[in-house]
């Protein structure tokens, strides 16, 4: 395992770290599931006030006992954003019960996902402050599912010292959030890098042809392992073996091989070579559109679909349309009027509407909730 410092908290953080949203099958499951994580040198675990018992499952496994002492060991929760720094003060102590806590390492303000919330999470921050000035917190961030623009606000508020936020291989829009962050030395957290990433676990035949002979799960974890600027990446072990795939890369932070780069050369020749003149670009020039269709992100999961056969994870993320609010806003492509606003916009004179109905034709279909939901 590596470590390297978390930005300006000036932790030393494991590249992998712990994100427990997913062990929560039982007490002795998110025991054996820690105690397995750390004996394997990861040395941060994230969890949240909204991940079902996932406090509580943690703050148990104290009483269990683990192989670390409390100062070895880094922990973080998550609250959601309050505008009344007494309930959000609340918040912080009802997370340290259920954690069996004196402190936490570090609290993120939860879903940032929104101008709305961004200001109101603003306005409670002094009650943070306060928890900060005695102790009950070390370090304030935050997590968001936001678009690009309002992270990049949160990161310019200068109030946070590190952030939570999707950046892969396969979705590269927050690229300039990572350059800011960096340039104000805040920590950079990774979320889901496996599952959001493309569910890369279970990849379909054709994406792993044109990885080989390394997995897509592993060209995904060097992707982000070999930048620097990032610190870690969250792993969402269900149980304590699928710890042990993962973190056979935790020692493999060097640049890119030249044999990685050829790959990921292939894959983007693939996508070309495969959609032709209907690959979208990700420029994003067709937002806002009038019926609130996140045109850009129903066309990614298009490209991933016809060019790497990624139907499955693109019918994944596709329900999540229309049903899980902020945390993945937009509508469906069939909702698309033929209004023609987006067409004079798009660089790439793509046929928009019809595109839009294609990938509702392939990826239509069940409805989706976020995981901790399901």
């Amino acid at each position: 395992m590596r470590y390297r410092r978390f930005g300006k908290t000036n932790l030393s953080l494991s590249v992998f770290s712990l994100g427990t949203m997913r062990y929560l099958a039982s007490p002795e499951n998110a025991h054996q599931t820690i105690e397995r994580a750390v004996s394997m040198g990861i040395n941060h675990i994230e969890t949240a006030k909204g991940y079902g018992k996932s406090e509580e499952y943690l703050g148990a496994s104290w009483l269990g006992g683990l192989p670390v002492e409390r100062s070895q060991l880094y922990i973080t929760t998550k609250i959601p954003p309050m505008s009344d720094p007494d309930a959000l003060e609340k918040a912080i102590d009802d997370s340290l019960t259920r954690l069996n806590l004196d402190y936490l390492d570090g609290l993120a303000i939860h879903g940032i996902n929104t101008p709305e919330h961004l200001t109101e999470a603003i306005a409670g921050i002094v009650g943070i402050d306060r928890a900060i000035a005695d102790g009950r917190v070390r370090h304030l961030g935050f997590s968001t599912h936001a678009p690009v623009e309002v992270i990049l606000e949160a990161i310019n508020s200068d109030r946070f010292e590190f952030v939570n936020l999707h950046y892969y291989y396969f979705f590269q829009r927050h690229a300039p959030a990572i350059t800011l962050a960096s340039q104000k030395d805040m920590g950079i957290f990774i979320i889901s890098p496996a599952d959001k990433g493309g569910r890369l676990y279970t990849p379909p035949a054709k994406l792993t042809q044109l990885c080989d002979p390394f997995s897509p799960l592993h060209l995904n974890y060097r992707f982000l392992l070999s930048d620097r600027r990032i610190t870690t990446l969250s792993l969402g072990a269900a149980n304590p073996q699928e710890l042990d795939l993962p973190l056979q890369v935790a020692d493999s932070v060097e640049s890119l091989t030249e044999s990685e780069q050829s790959t990921f050369m292939a894959l983007e020749t693939a996508l070309e070579e495969t959609l032709a003149t209907d690959t979208c670009k990700q420029c994003y020039e067709c937002l806002p559109c009038p019926e609130l269709i996140n045109i850009p992100e129903v066309l990614r999961l298009r490209n991933l679909a016809i060019a790497y056969n990624m139907t499955e994870f693109g019918k994944y993320r596709y329900g999540m349309f229309e049903n899980a609010g902020h945390w993945f806003p937009g509508r469906r492509g069939d909702r698309c009027t033929d209004c023609g606003d987006c067409l004079p916009r798009c660089p790439e004179n793509l046929d928009i509407p019809r595109l839009l109905r294609d990938t509702h034709q392939r990826l239509g279909g069940s409805k989706g909730r976020r995981l901790w939901e399901s």
